[in-house]
């Protein structure tokens, strides 16, 4: 299967989950590209059997530069896609102590949400999404402990 990942990274957490799919793809026999979103016309996307995107997370949502990337794009409908997001890790309320439950959580993380609204107009079939936790301690986040397998569960739900 040919794969094409196309994500956007600030401070290299989105690209260093792209190139762990693509080591992990690639040692399936899959034939994988990963793209920076800034290095990619959205007009001129090359053809793939299956397309990841991912984006890092700005108070909850995608960012915009994805957003407008998934907009642009020429995909065609019935193409099959999965999506990663990263998002700052899940930390007890500052004031009470308490931890969100999971209902407010997913109120929070609204990155796939968001993309998979902009690519199932264009007619694309989802296949798998993933997030992947941020720390939050830092204005410059690193991915959590656990990433790396986080990525082979993703990956084996692209290619079981």
């Amino acid at each position: 299967m040919k794969i094409e990942i196309f994500h956007a990274s600030k401070y290299g957490n989105g690209t260093k989950v792209a190139e762990e799919l693509r080591i992990l793809l690639g040692a399936k026999g899959h034939e994988v590209k990963v793209h920076h979103i800034d290095d990619a016309k959205p007009k001129e996307l090359p053809s793939a059997d299956m397309y990841i995107f991912g984006s890092p997370t700005r108070f909850g949502g995608p960012i915009g530069e994805m957003k407008r990337f998934l907009k642009k794009a020429e995909l065609p409908s019935g193409t099959k896609y999965a999506i990663f997001a990263t998002h700052s890790q899940v930390l007890p309320n500052k004031r009470t102590g308490i931890m969100p439950t999971q209902d407010e959580i997913y109120q929070m993380r609204k990155t796939i949400p968001a993309l998979d609204e902009i690519l199932k107009e264009k007619g694309m079939v989802k296949v798998a999404d993933k997030i992947f936790e941020v720390s939050a301690d830092e204005m410059k986040g690193h991915l959590l402990d656990g990433w790396k397998e986080g990525v082979g569960a993703f990956v084996a739900q692209i290619s079981p």
